[in-house]
């Protein structure tokens, strides 16, 4: 009975987001039915396949295994760079500096290791394939959707770069929402231990999920970006892979790799320390301020039962996002600390989102793993506000007459790849 009621749950949710893609599209009268079936059928099976056949399941164990070997042997780098410094493996700090950012940096030389020696886009092809021949897509979206479950979002249109310059507009927001729905590969180390601890069986598990989520978001943006801007002209089926390469050799493609992985780590480090402060700023003048003097800290403590003692921003992203957190098939008494997580995720980064899920799940707050699964699948894609300009200025950097189109396709591009992540979240819903 309870699997029946997930399993409706599920498609309650999976209706209500593809009704704000229709509410959302440019042109009702030309979505591509065939083309949504297709993904949502593609989601579902391939999701069922993970989490149900054992074999298959295996498989993906198998490489979520790799990813949290990956961070072992980034750990190796780090305490030969910090030594005793990484002793205390308690603490968050300790957590932070010396196994997410090492392993961010590790897994972006590799990456860009498999890059040069041409693994990593014979690997995209063949997910490319399956997509152009399940969902008639043309070449270059096919690719560049394959490609961000690897890479991100700035990365993966490399891979296409000759077809850029002359896409047309449905194109460009596809592939502007297979960035915005799924992670990369170097920052997915990082979710793995915040989600898992230092329990490796609880990282494997959570490596498991985020691997799925990203794998399954892929036709989940391509369908999304069809119904808000579907396709009515020709364009091009060739599907062939880029011959460009990062660096000379293979020395020079780990140098690169390390360099680019270091601007991400970085970029990771600050952008949370502003985050962050910036939070504890706003809520020092929500709840000192206005709380204080509308009696709404009062008001907020009674109507949370005491889950929020104060008017905060996490107490607005609760109440805000707790319906969209109840379409995804979170249980009752988890709707404001999931609402709080999808809120932050969505104005802020998927970043932040998993470091306040991942000390939810520590401390018990959220203690429900279906509930910390389902968040798993929903948090798992780069679309926030600030990802329209990390767009709009790599792929523009690629195809510089393209700029125009995304800069007016942004918002367009946000509000479909949250769409996808959800609906990713829907399916898990449905068979966990």
């Amino acid at each position: 009975m309870e699997t029946l009621t997930h399993f409706l749950r599920g498609l309650i949710g999976i209706a209500a987001f593809l009704g704000l893609a229709v509410l959302f599209s440019s042109n009702r009268k030309a979505i591509p039915w065939r083309l949504v079936g297709a993904g949502m059928i593609l989601q579902v099976v391939i999701a069922f396949a993970v989490l149900h056949l054992a074999p298959l399941r295996a498989v993906v164990e198998a490489v979520s295994r790799f990813f949290v070997a990956i961070m072992g042997f980034s750990n190796a780098g780090a305490e030969f760079l910090f030594g005793k410094l990484v002793d205390d493996q308690q603490a968050w700090g300790y957590l932070f500096a010396f196994k997410v950012l090492p392993s961010i940096i590790f897994f972006a030389a590799f990456t860009s290791l498999l890059y040069y020696l041409g693994i990593l886009q014979r690997i995209v092809y063949a997910f490319a394939w399956v997509m152009t021949k399940t969902m008639n897509l043309s070449g270059a979206e096919s690719l560049s959707a394959s490609a961000n479950i690897f890479i991100g979002q700035t990365e993966a249109p490399l891979l296409i770069k000759p077809y850029l310059a002359t896409m047309t507009p449905s194109e460009i927001l596809c592939i502007m929402v297979g960035g915005m729905a799924t992670i990369a590969g170097a920052v997915m180390v990082a979710y793995i231990s915040f989600l898992g601890g230092n329990s490796v069986e609880q990282q494997v598990v959570f490596g498991m999920h985020l691997l799925t989520a990203s794998v399954i978001s892929a036709p989940a943006a391509v369908l999304t970006a069809k119904m808000l801007l579907p396709q009515t002209e020709e364009v091009n089926r060739n599907l062939e892979v880029s011959r460009e390469r990062i660096g000379t050799n293979v020395l020079d493609a780990l140098a690169n790799g390390t360099t680019d992985g270091m601007r991400l780590a970085v970029n990771v480090g600050g952008m949370l320390l502003v985050f962050t402060a910036m939070i504890a700023l706003t809520n020092y003048l929500l709840s000192h301020w206005i709380g204080d003097w509308t009696g709404l800290n009062g008001l907020m403590a009674r109507v949370s039962h005491g889950a929020y003692p104060e008017f905060t921003l996490q107490a607005f992203f609760g109440y805000l996002f707790s319906p969209l957190a109840w379409l995804m098939g979170i249980d009752s008494g988890n709707l404001l600390l999931a609402g709080q997580v999808i809120g932050e995720k969505t104005i802020l980064n998927e970043f932040y989102a998993y470091t306040t899920l991942g000390k939810l799940k520590a401390s018990g707050a959220i203690a429900d793993e279906r509930a910390v699964i389902i968040l798993t699948y929903a948090l798992c894609g780069f679309s926030n506000i600030s990802s329209i300009g990390i767009q709009i200025g790599g792929i523009s950097a690629l195809a510089p007459n393209q700029r125009p189109t995304l800069a007016a396709l942004g918002v367009r591009a946000l509000i479909g790849g949250s769409i996808a992540c959800f609906l990713t979240a829907c399916v898990a819903a449905m068979l966990t």
